[in-house]
């Protein structure tokens, strides 16, 4: 058991020390890769003129021999292309840069020993390094890369091609010359695929250009579509809308037949509608027999019968032609016998109904008023003037009652008849025991005692009576049993209703035409009130 922990104790010492010593050789690279200090990216356009800077940042404890710029290009080999020793002049080797490329500041101190390159080509692009060499530690270096931009020409174009079954190209979108290369997207509706393709340009530029296929359809032209490019150079993506140019032979219908073509119908139309690419060149009607009708106009895309008869029971071409083909479209028309009044019967029965609907809105409007007029007539009558009774004399219940319509001995009212006139009695009046509604009588003295005239009753006091409920015909009932005139045995005089204007053709105190013979075998006045 000891033996076995002191193999595992040995083991974690070596492992303490490698990962310790790892530590140590990253925290050198570290530190020494933070000594020499430099710009990672410059960007540049051609003719332009390119600092590149560089410097020691620390170099306590260390002697600082001498320092070489070093350019790598992407394919190449490295070639030295600046030298500074303190102890001797600047040096420049033979290189791509030789002639445009000098220490700055001149003359050049190896704290700082930054260059510059004027008139810089897009060859220039690359690696630069920047390296020193030291005492103790060896070398050390920064690295800088030099970005060479070169806006592209950027264009487009949409291809003119026909309908067909096969993929075909029908946009072609270009970034010419650009550095770096450009990105090419892109935004359709239509139903394709794109390809894109990169070459090498003049001056280390690059082209990229890309094509967008697809199988083009009557349906695609007109499309639209767009190439957006992409480059560093831009402040924002290019974009390129377009419409898809696909040609095809014309596409026809007929439009206007609506299968009701009557004898007599006059000014129908049928249209011949076509889409083509290119543009019609001809739009032509014709018939199956050769010879267009005499009441047939032709206008351009229009064909106008003036009227129906058998002569356009027949069937129309429409002949539409492009520079790609000719197509050819008709119409068969059918001429049929007019319907009986085809057009008028549902305005004549539409206007029937409206007139009955009408009449019905109207009657009951009119019921409904008349309703409501009754009916606060008579709350006014029942209600507002508690202490009168209507009464009619002259017919009803009690002259039913009795047989005889009442007779001089029993106080009923003279006459069998429903015309009566119409009284009011008035309760509350112990001067006045009948009085006749609507004050339509003039009171008159005969032997002593008033008399009445009474006129016709109106059909509204014959409604009005009409409608009064059971319980106040009750209440009559029971001031007719109070008031029965056959309870006065007195030899009163009695009390005539008669015009005044009648009183030559008086019989003693009655009229010749005013007396009634009775079953009982008297004779009694019509219209006289026995009191």
């Amino acid at each position: 058991m000891a033996r076995h922990d002191a193999r595992n104790w040995s083991d974690c010492t070596k492992m303490i020390g490698l990962l310790c010593l790892a530590a140590s050789i990253l925290t050198q690279h570290g530190s020494s890769g933070q000594r020499v200090k430099v710009e990672p990216e410059v960007l540049s356009y051609p003719g332009q003129t390119v600092n590149l800077r560089c410097a020691f940042s620390d170099a306590t404890g260390i002697q600082l021999t001498m320092v070489t710029w070093i350019y790598e290009p992407k394919e190449g080999e490295r070639i030295n292309i600046a030298v500074f020793h303190p102890s001797f002049e600047p040096n420049y080797p033979n290189s791509p840069v030789k002639g445009r490329v000098s220490f700055t500041p001149s003359p050049p101190n190896l704290a700082s020993p930054s260059i510059q390159i004027t008139d810089v080509k897009m060859t220039d692009e690359g690696k630069y390094v920047c390296e020193y060499a030291t005492y103790p530690i060896g070398n050390e270096q920064g690295i800088t890369y030099l970005v060479m931009l070169a806006k592209p020409q950027n264009l487009a174009s949409v291809m003119t091609v026909e309908a067909g079954t096969k993929p075909v190209i029908v946009a072609h979108c270009e970034s010419v010359d650009g550095r770096p290369a450009a990105q090419i997207s892109w935004v359709t509706t239509a139903n394709g695929n794109a390809t894109t393709a990169s070459k090498a340009g003049a001056d280390n530029t690059v082209t990229v250009s890309s094509d967008y296929y697809m199988t083009p359809t009557a349906a695609d032209n007109g499309k639209d579509i767009s190439c957006v490019v992409t480059h560093r150079t831009q402040v924002k993506a290019e974009s390129f809308p377009m419409k898809l140019a696909v040609q095809y032979p014309p596409q026809v219908t007929i439009d206007g037949y609506d299968n009701n073509w009557y004898l007599g119908r006059t000014n129908v139309v049928l249209t011949c509608q076509a889409s083509a690419n290119p543009v019609p060149l001809s739009i032509n009607w014709k018939t199956m027999s050769g010879e267009v009708p005499d009441n047939v106009q032709i206008s351009g895309k229009e064909l106008k019968v003036l009227k129906v008869d058998e002569s356009v029971n027949t069937t129309f071409v429409c002949e539409v032609k492009n520079s790609l083909g000719t197509t050819r479209e008709q119409v068969t028309a059918t001429v049929r016998e007019p319907s009986p009044n085809p057009t008028n019967a549902g305005v004549v029965a539409g206007a029937v109904i409206g007139s009955l609907l009408a009449l019905l809105l109207v009657a009951a409007l009119i019921a409904v008023l008349v309703t409501r007029s009754r009916r606060q007539q008579q709350g006014y009558r029942a209600n507002g003037g508690s202490d009168m009774k209507t009464r009619i004399f002259g017919g009803g219940k009690k002259a039913s009652k009795n047989g005889t319509g009442g007779g001089a001995g029993s106080g009923g009212v003279a006459g069998s008849n429903n015309n009566g006139p119409i009284y009011v009695y008035n309760e509350s009046s112990s001067h006045q025991g009948l009085g006749e509604k609507n004050n339509h009588h003039q009171p008159l003295t005969m032997g002593g005692r008033p008399e009445v005239v009474a006129t016709t009753p109106t059909a509204q006091d014959i409604l009005l009576s009409n409608e009064l409920d059971d319980a106040e015909r009750r209440k009559f009932d029971e001031l007719e049993e109070e008031e029965r005139y056959d309870h006065f045995t007195g030899g009163a005089p009695i009390l005539q209703l008669r015009p005044p204007h009648d009183q030559d053709d008086m019989i003693g105190d009655y009229l010749d035409d005013d007396m009634e013979s009775q079953r009982d075998g008297s004779v009694i006045s019509r219209t006289a009130v026995y009191v």
